[in-house]
Parts: structure tokens; C-alpha cells; sequence
């Protein structure tokens, strides 16, 4: 896939469990990444930052299971959250995945979007559209991204993409298709992102004033 020429740097800041041990980002906004076991969820990472083990990719879904910040360009914190759902993984530990996000969720002041992945071959379940109405409660928006696009024909790809929208309660417009493997989405997903964490300080920008108008797309519904 292509690069994403927007990225000037990144690095691993560090892995955390609990609220005490998540960095402080001196006032940096965050965006954090969520998804299912297996989801693809490190490969979009690494293919959104041009690092190719930046999050590592594993052959074994729920390898993850920890918290891992990085920061990106030196302008905004992304969080990489535990996969979710894999049947192999133990009840505890299944648990303590919830528990982690949940406690992230609703303690990181710093959270400005949470990118939601969803397997375009599979329906969102009850974990995803807890967690869509979890953030809309928490006042953060969600930008939902279907992955694996490539592994549908294009008249299967849109239902898919229409049915997950509609199940989570998007317009369809407001959800990005992504493919590892061609770089579909990598410009739509990083303008996403840098809606949500704004432009660096400094820059010529962040000295524009904001005009007025609707609220940025890719938030979450009022009503999921």
C-alpha cells in the first residue's frame, strides 16, 4: 500500500493497564482504536503511521492486551485498545479487556474520537453498538471504518457497508472503507482524524478562526 505522506513521526510512548499509568501527553488530543480480535485493527495502524511493526500483527487474534500509546507527528496521542471477542480467550480475561476500555473510556479527558473497525463480512454485534452508545454518552465522537474491503466484490462491499451504517446508526457516507492491501481510505481516514484533533498549534491552521456550521462528520449518531 501507499504511504501516507502526512506522517512526519511517530513513536511508542508506553503500554499501560491502568488509569495511573497512562501517560501525559502535555495537553495533546487522542485518538484511540477499537475493534474486534482479528479485525485488522494493528495493520491499520501500521499502515495509517508508515510503520510496518509500529503495533505488531499477529497470527493469533486477542494477542493484545494492554493499552499502547504512541504519538503521532508530535501532535496527538493515539491509544491502540485490546482486541475484543475472541472465543479462545478466558472469561477473566475477557473481563479485564472490558474493564480496561471502560476505564479508559471514561477517565482519558484527552479522548477526542474513537476510530471503530468493523470486518466488512461481519454485522456488528452488541460490543459495537455498546460502544457507540457508550462514547455518545461520554460525549466522544466515533468514526466508524469497515476493513477488509477487498474481500468483497463492489455490489457486496456497499450492502455491507450500507447494513453495518445502518446498524450502528451512521449515515453510510460517514463510514470509511479501508483495505490494507490497496491503501483504500488512507487519505478519507487521516482527514477524519485531523477533524477531530485539529490542526498542530501553531500552524497557519490553528490561527484561522473556526467558521460556523454543523458539527464535524464521522461523530457519533445522537440516537445509535
Amino acid at each position: 500500500m501507499g504511504e501516507n505522506l502526512n506522517v512526519r513521526s511517530v513513536r511508542f510512548v508506553t503500554s499501560a493497564v491502568q488509569a495511573s499509568d497512562y501517560p501525559d501527553l502535555a495537553g495533546m488530543p487522542e485518538i484511540a482504536v477499537a475493534g474486534r480480535s482479528n479485525v485488522g485493527k494493528s495493520s491499520l495502524i501500521n499502515g495509517l503511521v508508515n510503520r510496518r511493526q509500529l503495533a505488531r500483527v499477529s497470527n493469533t487474534p486477542g494477542r493484545t492486551q494492554l493499552l499502547n500509546f504512541f504519538v503521532v507527528n508530535e501532535h496527538f496521542g493515539l491509544c491502540d485498545l485490546p482486541g475484543y471477542g475472541f472465543a479462545a480467550v478466558p472469561g477473566k480475561v475477557k473481563a479485564g479487556w472490558g474493564r480496561m476500555i471502560e476505564t479508559y473510556l471514561t477517565s482519558r479527558t484527552s479522548l477526542r474520537a474513537l476510530l471503530l473497525l468493523i470486518d466488512v463480512r461481519r454485522e456488528p454485534g452488541q460490543w459495537e453498538t455498546d460502544l457507540v452508545h457508550w462514547c455518545s454518552v461520554q460525549g466522544h465522537s466515533v468514526v466508524p471504518v469497515v476493513t477488509k474491503v477487498d474481500k468483497l466484490n463492489r455490489a457486496r462491499r456497499g450492502l455491507a457497508v450500507e447494513n453495518i451504517a445502518k446498524t450502528l446508526g451512521f449515515l453510510p457516507r460517514k463510514v470509511i472503507a479501508w483495505s490494507t492491501l490497496s491503501g483504500e481510505g488512507m487519505e478519507p481516514l487521516w482527514q477524519a482524524v485531523m477533524r477531530q484533533v485539529g490542526p498542530p498549534p501553531g500552524s497557519v491552521e490553528a490561527e484561522l478562526p473556526s467558521p460556523a456550521g454543523p458539527a464535524p462528520e464521522g461523530g457519533p449518531p445522537s440516537e445509535p
